[in-house]
């Protein structure tokens, strides 16, 4: 939807949910690839109400990442939490207002957590980065502590070997396939050694610091962008974020260029989340292996994407260069 298309629909949304017509201003879309995301603010008489709106693609299926009201079962199933997060204001499926399904949450004020040179986090002391590690990874225990009866509405757990195999046909459209030359091994050890005890519970789906909204005292203010969620294992979360703080797996892309900004070192980060926790981390390397080999192969899919003119975005050919590294970090993580 383009932005004078939902300009226009906006008014009316706004007169019926707060009950009396008001003025609808500074409409602009949100930066981020996730999903199409919108800022709108409200003057609600001496004050002005910020909010953010949601809405699936255009032209594809409610289901899956595109069923924004995924998103709005686990941000409900938070709300008895004291994980940070954007609390639900209004959603729906009616086609009313948009001609889609919807959610709305309070636009905050903050960015997302940016370390790499030059940027806010950097500035940050070592004592207040691991107090905000700290921050984020008791948050993240504690969306894994919310029982799946919470979210009926997500459906069934994920099994392990499906999280493996369902990347099979992003390797076979990758671009620069010869980088994936180790896809096959690691496949074929993650199959091989499927952990049989891991918890079982909500997953973010991309639990890293560009989904950590913050404040730039160091604050965490809400864990962002759920379109990936989902159940099944919760320790993808964990090895996911631990990955790309990894020095091991993300080495400097050239001679003479520094590696990849990264949050705590990944010793640290387990360290903080098995103290929320309070629980055993079964089969950790695995998931952390799992982590690798996906964003490897996400990798390559997306460079392909941008290469053809189907999704521009030049940071893939930077990014794509750790393929390797990516892979083989896996490998060493599954012995």
């Amino acid at each position: 939807m383009d932005l004078d298309t939902l300009s226009a629909k906006l008014p009316a949304f706004v007169a019926a949910k707060y009950g009396r017509a008001l003025p609808v201003f500074d409409v602009v879309k949100m930066p981020g690839h996730a999903g199409f995301a919108y800022g709108f603010r409200v003057q609600n008489d001496t004050m002005v109400d910020s909010w953010f709106i949601r809405l699936p693609p255009p032209n594809v299926s409610w289901k899956g990442t595109a069923d924004v009201l995924r998103q709005v079962a686990v941000l409900n199933a938070l709300d008895s939490t004291s994980v940070p997060h954007c609390s639900v204001k209004w959603s729906g499926d009616d086609l009313e207002w948009f001609g889609c399904p919807y959610f709305v949450v309070p636009w905050l004020d903050g960015d997302v957590l940016r370390l790499g040179e030059g940027e806010w986090g950097r500035t940050l002391s070592d004592s207040v980065l691991l107090d905000l590690g700290r921050q984020v990874m008791t948050a993240l225990a504690g969306v894994h502590k919310v029982g799946a009866d919470k979210v009926p509405y997500l459906g069934e757990p994920l099994p392990f070997d499906d999280d493996v195999t369902r990347w099979d046909r992003f390797i076979e459209k990758a671009a620069e396939p010869q980088r994936l030359a180790e896809a096959p091994y690691v496949r074929r050890k993650l199959l091989e050694n499927l952990p049989a005890d891991a918890p079982v519970g909500i997953f973010h789906g991309d639990f890293q610091t560009a989904n950590l909204f913050c404040s730039k005292a160091g604050r965490l203010l809400a864990v962002i962008d759920w379109e990936l969620c989902g159940l099944g294992a919760t320790l993808n979360d964990l090895g996911w974020i631990v990955t790309f703080s990894d020095r091991q797996a993300w080495p400097a892309a050239a001679p003479g260029q520094p590696a990849r900004p990264s949050f705590l070192d990944p010793d640290t980060l387990i360290g903080l989340y098995r103290q929320a926790w309070e629980g055993p981390l079964p089969d950790l390397n695995w998931f952390r292996a799992l982590a690798a080999y996906k964003f490897a192969i996400i990798s390559g899919f997306n460079l392909m994407l941008h290469r053809r003119g189907k999704r521009i975005d030049e940071t893939w050919e930077q990014t794509s260069l750790c393929m390797e590294p990516l892979m083989r970090r896996a490998s060493e993580l599954l012995g």
